[in-house]
């Protein structure tokens, strides 16, 4: 497993430079807009890297992605047809467009808060929300809210805990690393056997949205 510690230590050398806050900042602002790669690893990996900063990393992170949410608000407000369809098309979430208007007209806030604490694509909401003309600061209170609770939960349990989880990684990385292999391909099977009953039992009207023209027609 040499080549696991070599990857290891090569990723927390820059981790620990003196610019990746400011690339923490520019991949957190892009990924709320249209960047399809999300920043939470890079966050988890610089908390890693320096435990004592990780709130200043969490705070960093937050600002940036609400930034960018905001970019990613206009661009479906001002310029949707030319370039917030295209975008949305690029990452595949064409059909999931009008389900997330579905949801943010219904649901307001609460949906935009959804979106940024969990990995429902952010992107996705940001360019919905400034679509259909979702009140402003209502958009960027729920956004500011979502966002500082996914990243700075991470920033405090890093803050706190930090140090003790670098020496266990340090001591036992093959062991954490095959773990957490074995964690995200159970999640994805659990994940496939649970959308399948979804699929049939959901009755929720949003889930049935098809297109812009069944939510003007309620």
């Amino acid at each position: 497993m040499a080549w696991l510690r070599a990857l290891y230590n090569w990723t927390m050398d820059k981790a620990a430079h003196r610019q990746a806050p400011y690339w923490l900042a520019f991949f957190c602002f892009i990924e709320s807009s249209f960047f399809p790669i999300p920043p939470h690893p890079l966050l988890g990996l610089m908390c890693l890297a320096q435990p004592k900063k990780a709130l200043k990393y969490a705070a960093i992170a937050t600002v940036s992605s609400v930034l960018g949410g905001l970019l990613g608000y206009a661009i479906g407000y001002f310029l949707y047809e030319a370039v917030g369809a295209w975008m949305l098309g690029a990452l595949g979430l064409t059909e999931s467009f009008p389900v997330a208007a579905c949801y943010i007209r219904d649901q307001g806030a609460a949906a935009v808060f959804l979106a940024a604490g969990t990995p429902i694509p952010f992107k996705l909401m940001t360019i919905t929300a400034g679509f259909i003309e979702m009140d402003l600061l209502t958009f960027l209170g729920a956004a500011i809210a979502g966002r500082a609770l996914i990243f700075m939960v991470v920033g405090v349990l890093f803050q706190i805990f930090g140090a003790p989880i670098k020496r266990v990684i340090d001591q036992y990385l093959g062991t954490v690393t095959t773990i957490f292999v074995v964690l995200v391909v159970a999640g994805f099977v659990a994940m496939t056997q649970l959308g399948g009953g979804d699929d049939e039992a959901s009755d929720n009207r949003c889930d049935s949205v098809t297109s812009i023209e069944d939510i003007a027609a309620d």
